[in-house]
């Protein structure tokens, strides 16, 4: 059974343990623990963004980290919209729409909040992934992250095949 929830104190080890994965596969540099521990979980605290975290069965699966920007948070590329900042899913979880599920998850927890339109910034390869989650390739560019921005201005529409 699917289960997609706020990251909490219990389930930190394991969203500690995808992160460092995720930062592995994508072959960073940064080291992956030193940045759950200074600004990932100090900025979920602070309530400057979302965490959740997918268990299927008994395994944790995926997370994903979303926020709104706003004035007051450090990363505020588009204020009043909601970011979606990462998303993970565990490669013997892939190709089952899980991905898919998280960003749903996301997108209609912005829009609780409020938030209409949300935006991407997409690692190379993943693009398509976005494309057919509704997402569309803006004429913005980040020269920080080397990527054309992706947004979505309804977030109604549901993530299709």
């Amino acid at each position: 059974m699917l289960h997609v929830s706020p990251l909490c104190d219990k389930t930190q080890e394991e969203f500690t343990k995808l992160f460092v994965e995720y930062y592995k596969e994508l072959d960073c540099a940064d080291d992956a623990l030193h940045l759950v521990e200074e600004y990932i979980l100090p900025d979920l605290l602070a309530g400057l963004l979302s965490i959740e975290i997918l268990k299927d069965g008994e395994a944790f699966a995926g997370f994903i980290i979303y926020q709104l920007d706003d004035i007051d948070n450090e990363w505020n590329f588009k204020e009043g919209w909601g970011d979606i900042r990462e998303i993970y899913v565990a490669p013997s979880h892939r190709r089952q729409g899980l991905g898919r599920l998280l960003l749903y998850t996301a997108e209609m927890k912005l829009k609780e909040k409020g938030v209409e339109k949300s935006y991407c910034l997409p690692v190379e390869g993943t693009e398509k992934f976005f494309l057919s989650c509704g997402y569309a390739q803006a004429n913005e560019y980040s020269e920080e992250l080397d990527t054309f921005v992706y947004t979505k201005t309804n977030l109604d529409n549901k993530c299709g095949k």
